[in-house]
């Protein structure tokens, strides 16, 4: 039946993969780029963010994940959130209004395969920060 399957959709002009696809995976000069087109002429540097993220995690289905950023109330205009492992590697962004709360957020993401998480938040002031996150993932989600 298969064999016949085959034979019909090749006759027909069709080409059938062999091979299962794997899913495409960010790379890191695609999430550079990405985090250079987030900050523009801006400096990014390492302080006064805080990813809070388990350096080894059993399941990347449900990975919990807490930023925080060091900055007064209404400071902070977004937090964005970069996974270069995963298929799509913006998986989050929240922005803060100029009456929002504590510049915080607590979430669970999936992860694809062991890699570096990055968090990135944007001040009032134009200035912006970052915190880096490498872990390893043991069973990988974002594959189906």
């Amino acid at each position: 039946m298969m064999r016949r399957r085959f034979l019909v959709l090749t006759g027909s002009g069709l080409i059938v993969p062999l091979a299962p696809m794997h899913p495409a995976r960010a790379t890191p000069v695609q999430v550079a780029a990405l985090i250079a087109e987030l900050v523009g002429d801006a400096t990014l540097r390492d302080e006064r963010v805080k990813l809070d993220l388990p350096v080894m995690v059993e399941n990347g289905n449900s990975v919990g994940m807490t930023v925080s950023v060091d900055a007064a109330l209404g400071d902070v205009r977004s937090i964005d959130v970069f996974a270069e492992g995963n298929p799509l590697p913006h998986v989050l962004r929240v922005r803060f209004g100029p009456r929002a709360g504590a510049p915080r957020i607590a979430t669970r993401i999936r992860l694809a395969t062991s890699q570096t998480v990055t968090a990135v938040a944007k001040l009032a002031d134009g200035s912006c920060w970052r915190d880096r996150v490498d872990l390893l993932v043991t069973l990988a989600a974002c594959i189906d």
